[in-house]
């Protein structure tokens, strides 16, 4: 709240200064004028009491990243787009070079603190502090289930600290101790509050496996309320983004209903326009790498500069993609001889680390993902996207196994999850979980998201071999 104030007063006071210089300007209203100084100081308070209205301070939200930017920067334009119209319907000349210089630095400064906080946020609750200690309820695998998806995401806050697991046993799925003390087995809300009370807990998380009825659902959120704790319900949803996912109660039922974003229509021309005119720009300020590269290629080992590939793309429609060439001339020969070396949990996909037929230049343009560069022509001709899954070689989609064609659903990318979550580093596993979550939740904004996301992966170059 406080960095908020600090950051909406700097805005609003740079605005009026470059504006106005420290000259007491008016603001005529009809035949009343008012100072700007007051002026600002009105919206001012305005801006900081919707941006809490809006909920991009609500505790639930903070250090979400995405979903708190959203809220600043809907609080902010609902702000200024009021101004806009009550200055129009009142027929007051607000002064234009003022909201011209105060709506986009108080985004920016805003935007600004909220990165910095949320920087301190996850780096606190990664050493174990300001995390809601929570509760797991539901059977032994659902609870399982739930703590290796909040293990693996500290950063959101929930430190999972007991299991409740109401008429099951106390044990795992497969015999073994589940990976957190069992606080109780009985189907009775008493038991369960009990538990609450020992451990001291901020939070409840109840999966769709829990066996209790509803009446007892109910009853224990009327006493979770009361003791000002949180309850979380957990659907069977995996990789669901929360944009698909939409709540209807019927009858004091809320019925969640999840929609399957269709890359189509409008859709469609959104994201090919969006790839058109970024890969145009990009050609176009990255002539000069790309020149550099050809040279550097051409001088380093020989053979052809640009390495064409046959990948496979959307519906499985083949097409030549096009890189700068990394390894030596007869690489695809030596596959066979190098496959044994295929990395543990990527069978297949064949990546090796210290891979011996990559070029000196090779590696360092790989180590950034210069050699993908010339893939922009690939884009521009439509063979691929700027964001998708990775393109698969025919010898990979021979291996496939049913689910996992669902890759094919959309144009390949550049880049994509994959490149922003770990690149080589990941398992086949976690490369398909993340290119289907990709298909079936695809926004602009996500493509957008990637791309920054894109740029730290690159200059981080982890997972690049």
């Amino acid at each position: 709240m406080l960095s908020d104030a600090i950051m909406v007063f700097l805005a609003l006071t740079t605005a009026n200064i470059w504006r106005f210089g420290l000259t007491r300007e008016q603001l005529h209203v009809d035949e009343t004028a008012t100072s700007y100084w007051s002026v600002t100081a009105i919206i001012a308070v305005v801006w900081w009491v919707f941006l809490g209205l809006w909920g991009s301070r609500s505790p639930g939200i903070l250090g979400q990243g995405f979903e708190e930017y959203k809220r600043t920067v809907s609080a902010t334009l609902s702000l200024f787009g009021a101004i806009a119209i009550l200055s129009y319907l009142s027929r007051v000349d607000t002064s234009r070079g003022y909201v011209a210089i105060a709506l986009p630095a108080g985004l920016l400064l805003l935007l600004l603190s909220r990165a910095f906080w949320r920087r301190r946020l996850i780096q606190a609750r990664l050493a174990g502090h300001w995390n809601y200690r929570v509760m797991l309820l539901g059977s032994p695998s659902s609870v399982l289930h739930l703590h290796s998806s909040l293990s693996a995401h500290p950063q959101a806050g929930y430190d999972p600290i007991v299991a409740y697991l109401p008429g099951f046993s106390r044990t795992a799925p497969n015999g073994d101790e589940l990976p957190l003390p069992v606080a109780g087995t009985s189907l009775q809300v008493d038991g369960i509050l009990a538990a609450i009370e020992d451990y001291r807990l901020d939070a409840v998380a109840i999966s769709s496996s829990a066996s209790l009825s509803p009446r007892a659902i109910r009853r224990l959120g009327w006493e979770l309320a009361d003791r000002h704790i949180r309850l979380i319900m957990a659907p069977a949803l995996t990789d669901v983004a929360g944009p698909r996912i939409h709540t209807q109660p019927i009858a004091g039922l809320p019925l969640i209903h999840v929609s399957t974003p269709r890359l189509s229509g409008i859709n469609a021309f959104l994201k090919r326009s969006f790839d058109v005119v970024l890969a145009s720009l990009a050609a176009i300020l990255l002539s000069p790498v790309l020149i550099a590269t050809a040279l550097a290629v051409k001088l380093d080992s020989p053979g052809p500069v640009v390495f064409n590939q046959e990948r496979v793309g959307k519906n499985g429609k083949r097409f030549q993609m096009h890189k700068f060439r990394s390894m030596v001339t007869d690489a695809e020969t030596k596959v066979s001889a190098l496959a044994p070396e295929t990395d543990a949990g990527n069978e297949v996909l064949f990546k090796i680390k210290d891979d011996p037929r990559i070029t000196r230049v090779g590696r360092f343009i790989r180590r950034y993902s210069i050699d993908e560069l010339p893939q922009i022509l690939n884009v521009l001709k439509g063979e691929m996207s700027l964001v998708g899954p990775r393109p698969p070689l025919p010898r990979e989609v021979a291996k496939y196994e049913d689910h996992v064609h669902r890759r094919l659903l959309v144009q390949p990318g550049i880049t994509g999850l994959w490149q922003v979550s770990g690149r080589s580093d990941l398992s086949w596993n976690d490369t398909v979980r993340l290119d289907l979550y990709y298909v079936e939740n695809w926004s602009l904004a996500q493509d957008v998201l990637i791309i920054f996301k894109t740029f730290r992966a690159v200059v981080a170059s982890k997972g690049a071999y």
